[in-house]
């Protein structure tokens, strides 16, 4: 028998990710933990495993708490757990871990400091 194409299964993770995230946008504004429906949250990075059981899920807030925000979506992962198994044609539903990305903060920072150094260009 031929060995499997591995880009195949990286094509299908890849696609898998992709329709996790778009729906995650839906399911989080379904979500009535005031945690999470009370900030805008945008959904940064979707990674499963290859075997599909777990993802891990990077997301930014824009007008919240990001800690609590991130106590909400722990709290209601089993609820976006059992809509994204009723939305998405999957044999197993992979179990999802919520990961604030700081990428955002972390630009304006380094941004903040390189503007505070008043470099002058002289022409």
């Amino acid at each position: 028998m031929p060995a499997k194409n591995k880009g195949a299964a990286s094509f299908k993770k890849m696609r898998v990710n992709e329709e996790i995230a778009r729906e995650l946008g839906d399911i989080l504004r379904t979500v009535k933990d005031p945690r999470v429906s009370s900030a805008f949250i945008s959904i940064v990075n979707v990674d499963t495993t290859p075997d599909l059981k777990y993802c891990k899920i990077r997301f930014s807030v824009y007008n919240g708490n990001t800690s609590e925000t991130s106590k909400g979506l722990k709290s209601a992962a089993g609820y976006i757990r059992k809509e994204l198994a009723a939305r998405l044609n999957l044999r197993l539903t992979p179990e999802l871990t919520f990961i604030p990305d700081t990428s955002i903060e972390h630009g304006a920072h380094i941004s903040a400091l390189i503007e505070s150094l008043n470099i002058k260009n002289d022409d």
